[in-house]
């Protein structure tokens, strides 16, 4: 593949695109052996909750998009039921870096409110301006300074809105963004994307772009997705892992902190024999404390689709 040219967009002065918190909230007022899931299981202490330095807090969660007009109240699809579970699950978790999928503009609010006032998001929809799903990075605004940033588009014309020419009749996108963490002093990378549902060239070249970029880097990088691909037995896990040199958080952390189940339960029961299509990839020399795959419910209602993804991070 020809070598994609990643533009850096310095964060002042780039107000397009970008939705902060109070920007946002003025506007708005199975298997045999599949995992018991109870029907409220919301009781408890967080599985990670806010780091302290020098940990990080990352989270993969594609919120699964508004499909207003098509479910009705009462289906787990609903939107308007779901929008208080996704703002009570992040205002437990409060993840330093968070990394979403699928969410559209008038999902935000749900995030924002549950994350916080301190927290800020870059990325905007891959339709341009406010239009169509984001693959948005929030993050802690106390404990991380955002100091580049830049949205690019998986196709063969990156700068190009709304362009998908790898056999995906979706849009797809990349948003990144280069951090300074305020209390140490360090550099990274967060990359976050959502890979294409149907076509097995498009994930491949979207995987194969990701690795040219982090390579390009030259810092230490954190990548989050919905890559719609099996972890450890896809061709683009091996574009990224196996060949790419990065790690998988869930198989390299010191805890694993939830057992094992595919993160695309659909709103049923959690399948250990289910495959985990939602990543947290880091770079070597990244150590990866803790790693968990959420179920977490209220009332036996499920925030989204997918199970959001975690893992508590040590920068090198």
């Amino acid at each position: 593949m020809g070598a994609t040219q990643f533009t850096r967009r310095g964060v002042l002065g780039q107000a397009a695109g970008v939705a902060a918190a109070g920007t946002l909230a003025a506007t708005f007022g199975s298997s045999s052996k599949a995992v018991a899931a109870p029907a409220d299981n919301g009781a408890g202490a967080a599985l990670i909750g806010r780091a302290k330095k020098p940990d990080l807090h990352a989270m993969s969660f594609n919120i699964r998009y508004d499909r207003e007009g098509i479910t009705k109240p009462g289906e787990p699809d609903y939107w308007p039921e779901r929008a208080p579970l996704v703002t009570e699950f992040l205002k437990r978790e409060q993840p330093t870096l968070l990394g979403v999928q699928e969410a559209e503009w008038n999902q935000l609010p749900a995030i924002e409110a549950g994350l916080g006032k301190d927290h800020r998001m870059l990325g905007y929809g891959r339709a341009g301006g406010s239009s169509g799903e984001y693959s948005a990075i929030f993050y802690d605004d106390r404990r991380l300074e955002a100091r580049e940033w830049d949205q690019y588009w998986l196709s063969d014309t990156p700068d190009v809105i709304g362009s998908a020419t790898w056999g995906n009749r979706v849009t797809r996108i990349v948003t990144w963004v280069r951090f300074t963490d305020r209390e140490t002093g360090k550099e990274f990378l967060h990359i976050n994307s959502h890979f294409d549902h149907q076509s097995q060239n498009a994930q491949v070249r979207s995987a194969e772009t990701v690795r040219d970029q982090i390579a390009a880097s030259g810092l230490p990088v954190i990548f989050t997705a919905d890559t719609n691909a099996a972890a450890e037995q896809s061709v683009p896990y091996d574009v990224l892992v196996t060949n790419g040199g990065l790690q998988d958080t869930w198989l390299t952390a010191a805890r694993q902190l939830t057992p094992r189940v595919g993160t695309f339960p659909n709103y049923k029961t959690p399948d250990p024999a289910g495959v985990r299509i939602d990543w947290i990839l880091a770079t070597r020399g990244i150590q990866v404390l803790e790693a968990a795959i959420n179920t977490w419910t209220r009332r036996g209602r499920w925030p989204s689709d997918h199970t959001p993804v975690q893992a508590l991070l040590r920068l090198p």
